[in-house]
């Protein structure tokens, strides 16, 4: 069934220990470190002025943090007001079957790399939940920033002639040296102060956003706009929570001061698509919009934040509500406007998708997990993979777990069990069974073994950091 319609490294080592410049991937790390502490804010005159690359389409890549799967119109939202991405919907492909990481900083790895956050031993948002008695297991350790010598996108895409800005959170290292300047991206609005009056820092990202678009207008550019919203603590301005406040609920969704939140994100981003037509760069310009994790579905200062039913549970989990995320590509002339794509596609797909993009060949980067989309948003087929992974051995809004979806099938392995027990299971078929309700795991004795099978297979092969025994667990 053609999955696309139309509807109009091994575990890393001490990171902060002083590189051996002997060899070659150690010298890397040592530069990078240098322009580091030189501020990093710097580009060589050579890739500032190289003109050979100025057809190349630019790409903006706009990240928000924990919007749920049901969060935008275009996904069913019937209380929440989004045009702009609704719009952005209409004019290219939505991904109806896309997934992200549990929590941020793994699938924002994921993004940078093109790998599995397990590859990457960073499983866990920095700097994770501090260990406690009454966890049955304790945490792998994992890296607290992104390494250095993992090749990003903005470094594989500097030789051919773009400049990168990361706007927004970064949330791979907050010390030096591995903030985002260090990661290649030459324009950073990491660590800006907020304005009054502006709800998440949404508006002043906004136009950094845009200033760094019109400074650089007329050479590619790649800006990874990561905003700041929609996470914990809402904050939206009074007249908007008023606007939803008089709206009556629906679909489960009901909390004013949310939707305003949602609304004053879909206005930043409708303010970065107009600038891109005002410039004449909509043409040559590819815009991605895409979420972390899922939508957080929990109650806060008594009210829930958000639902995203049908989806089971939320962020912070590996059932549906946890990692299918809202994702869009609009790409005139290529991708066709009012498209709809079901094939399940992970973070890691970026990386690979965007090299293609930018004609980058070769890339820099090894064991690359990801898988070019290019021939899904052409609708010309060549898209080939057997199974996606994840890997959460932390606890959250879950014990821990890992999952595996092949097809529609889905199996989640918890490692936490009691005493006698093999293994704790649960397999559900998501075409069938999207909100996870009918475990099979009992039924489909076969499929479940199949899959159960595969995923400590793949674990292995990427290296997988595994929970432990608490010896200082008191039940």
């Amino acid at each position: 069934m053609n999955p696309v319609r139309n509807s109009n490294s091994g575990k890393n080592k001490n990171m902060r220990q002083e590189p051996d410049v002997s060899n070659g991937m150690n010298r890397r790390v040592f530069l990078k470190r240098c322009a580091a502490a030189a501020g990093g804010l710097v580009l060589s005159n050579r890739a500032l002025d190289v003109r050979i690359g100025a057809k190349r389409p630019n790409i903006v890549f706009i990240l928000i943090d924990d919007m749920g799967w049901r969060d935008a119109g275009c996904y069913g939202s019937t209380y929440y007001e989004t045009p702009n991405i609704d719009r952005l919907a209409r004019q290219g492909m939505r991904f109806t079957d896309a997934y992200a990481s549990a929590v941020c900083s793994p699938t924002r790895a994921s993004v940078m790399t093109g790998k599995y956050p397990a590859r990457l031993n960073l499983t866990d948002y920095i700097p994770g939940r501090t260990p406690k008695p009454s966890m049955k297991l304790l945490r792998p350790e994992f890296n607290q920033a992104l390494p250095l010598e993992e090749t990003t996108i903005a470094e594989a895409l500097k030789p051919a002639g773009y400049v990168s800005a990361c706007v927004g959170k970064w949330h791979l290292g907050k010390e030096e040296p591995f903030q985002p300047q260090a990661q290649g991206f030459y324009y950073t609005g990491e660590f800006i102060k907020k304005e009054d009056n502006d709800p998440k820092s949404i508006y002043t990202l906004t136009r950094r956003a845009i200033d760094f678009i019109e400074r650089y207008k007329n050479q590619p550019f790649f800006l990874f706009l990561s905003h700041h919203a929609v996470h914990l603590p809402i904050e939206a301005r009074d007249e908007l929570i008023a606007k939803y406040e008089a709206k009556p609920p629906s679909g489960g969704q009901d909390n004013a001061a949310y939707a305003a939140m949602i609304e004053h994100m879909d206005d930043g981003v409708g303010q970065v698509m107009a600038k891109l037509g005002e410039l004449g760069l909509d043409d040559r310009t590819i815009v991605i919009f895409y979420s972390d994790n899922g939508g957080y579905s929990y109650e806060r200062d008594g009210k829930q934040v958000t639902s995203n039913a049908p989806l089971r549970e939320g962020k912070g989990t590996l059932y549906e509500g946890g990692i299918r995320v809202p994702m869009i590509v609009r790409w005139p002339g290529e991708v066709k406007a009012g498209s709809v794509c079901t094939e399940p596609v992970i973070r890691a797909d970026f990386y690979p998708t965007i090299l293609e993009i930018a004609g980058v060949k070769d890339a820099p980067s090894r064991e690359i997990d990801g898988v070019s989309l290019m021939g899904l948003l052409r609708q010309r087929g060549g898209f080939e993979r057997d199974a996606i992974y994840w890997h959460y051995p932390h606890y959250h809004h879950t014990t821990p777990v890992g999952a595996i979806r092949q097809g529609n099938w889905k199996l989640l392995e918890f490692f936490e069990f009691e005493e006698g027990q093999a293994s704790r299971v649960q397999l559900y078929n998501l075409a069938e069974d999207i909100g996870e309700q009918n475990d099979l795991a009992e039924t489909e004795p076969d499929k479940r073994d199949e899959l159960h099978n595969q995923l400590k297979a793949w674990r292995q092969s990427v290296n997988a950091q595994m929970p432990l025994p608490n010896p200082d667990y008191t039940g």
